[in-house]
């Protein structure tokens, strides 16, 4: 969970070949084995967006059932950008800063969910 200096929200927009292409997201992915959790949070977000984040604490924690063939659980964390460039990269076809009450069609209930519970 990535804000800007106007407190806008750091969404990717989900490339073709992603789950949910043309949908955004809150900047995610996988753990690699042997990696800890803040780590892959960091490389995930820099391989998506082209930021280096500092990962705080956690803030919203799910079960993800968007792909039936593989359950997840997702954990989301507060982030603060210190430095990189922001561009799309990896899975995401954009990358961008929204405000919480004009955000753009988003692929994941999760993500959904989180931002209901800031009664955005």
């Amino acid at each position: 969970m990535v804000h800007d200096d106007e407190g806008r929200l750091l969404l990717i927009k989900r490339a073709e070949g992603a789950t949910k292409p043309g949908f955004w997201s809150i900047p995610a992915g996988y753990v690699d084995y042997g990696e800890e959790i803040r780590e892959a949070a960091a490389r995930e977000l820099l391989e998506e967006t082209g930021l280096i984040v500092e990962v705080g604490e956690v803030v919203w924690v799910a079960s993800n059932f968007h792909d039936p063939s593989k359950l997840t659980v997702g954990v989301w964390f507060a982030g603060r950008a210190t430095g990189g460039k922001l561009q799309a990269g990896d899975d995401a076809a954009d990358a961008g800063f929204f405000r919480l009450d004009e955000l753009p069609p988003l692929a994941f209930e999760t993500d959904s969910a989180y931002l209901a519970s800031l009664n955005v």
